[in-house]
């Protein structure tokens, strides 16, 4: 597996733990549907499950280049062509479960493609995903060149937030797994920013993108919420400060945020007050010199 390996030849556990973690997922769905735990309705149960995985594997890809910065980690970034193509891989299967589940009826999903808000943002997102990932090779990269080849690739910006508003749309009334997803992506899209306008995200900037992150998810399920079914955003505001009830989607995503700075901290305590790494030069690793103004 060529894909596995470095370009020195040499086995590489970066990309061996993408693709073993990209695998985990699609095999848990299989298991499920041999053991027939999927539910009374598996072909939709495993129609969620699929689509999750995409997004979740999107959110993934997005983390790689802040998680480089902030652990000072170069190698990392090799992970990120194989994530990406998991989450393209994942929304196919998702769009194939569905043509599955509408027994190949191809008129119908067209039609319903058509006059489905939430299936027509779904379909322009797989073709987005699939658009990227195929060019997501070094031969597709040298083809377009790097200038052409990173303005396409700064769709994922567009797409991210369009496969959230298609989880949100699609989930109908329980919409806590949407509104995580969604405070993790805004997390995300403001550390971008904040790298851009500063030039670097210190600890304390962290610290308050938990914050503004938790704050901004907690206010946006509350109105959902208010605009959707008519319950007073206060009353959902207050909720979430009832822990007997559920953990609302706001405190894992400050505690995510909150652990990612706290993480930062620590790596910018002095070498002689944490055990020392070897560090890598960026030059060392294919690829590093490019993500500064990638994904």
């Amino acid at each position: 597996m060529p894909f596995l390996r470095e370009r020195s030849g040499r086995w590489s556990p970066v990309k061996i733990s993408a693709f073993v973690t990209a695998l985990l997922p699609a095999l848990w769905i299989a298991y499920q549907a041999a053991a027939d735990e999927l539910g009374a309705r598996p072909v939709t149960e495993a129609i969620h499950q699929a689509g999750d995985w995409a997004l979740r594997f999107l959110l993934i890809t997005l983390a790689i280049t802040p998680a480089q910065r902030i652990l000072n980690y170069p190698r990392i970034i090799l992970a990120r062509r194989t994530l990406g193509v998991a989450c393209a891989g994942y929304a196919v299967l998702h769009f194939s479960l569905y043509v599955l589940d509408q027994h190949f009826d191809l008129f119908k999903v067209a039609s319903e493609i058509v006059l489905r808000i939430y299936l027509t943002i779904g379909a322009l997102v797989l073709a987005s995903l699939i658009a990227l990932a195929s060019t997501s090779t070094d031969a597709a990269i040298s083809r377009l060149g790097s200038a052409r080849w990173h303005r396409l690739h700064r769709l994922v910006y567009a797409i991210a937030p369009l496969a959230a508003v298609h989880f949100f749309i699609q989930s109908k009334l329980n919409i806590y797994q949407p509104v995580l997803m969604a405070g993790f992506l805004m997390w995300l899209l403001a550390y971008r920013v904040l790298y851009r306008r500063n030039g670097e995200v210190t600890p304390l900037h962290l610290v308050l993108l938990a914050v503004g992150a938790a704050a901004a998810t907690a206010i946006g399920e509350a109105t959902i919420y208010h605009f959707t079914s008519g319950v007073d955003a206060r009353r959902i505001l207050i909720a979430h400060f009832d822990f007997d009830l559920e953990v609302r989607p706001a405190w894992w995503v400050l505690a995510a945020g909150l652990a990612v700075a706290a993480v930062a901290f620590w790596r910018q305590k002095p070498a002689r007050q944490r055990p020392s790494a070897r560090r890598i030069s960026p030059n060392a690793v294919p690829g590093v010199a490019q993500v500064q103004s990638g994904s």
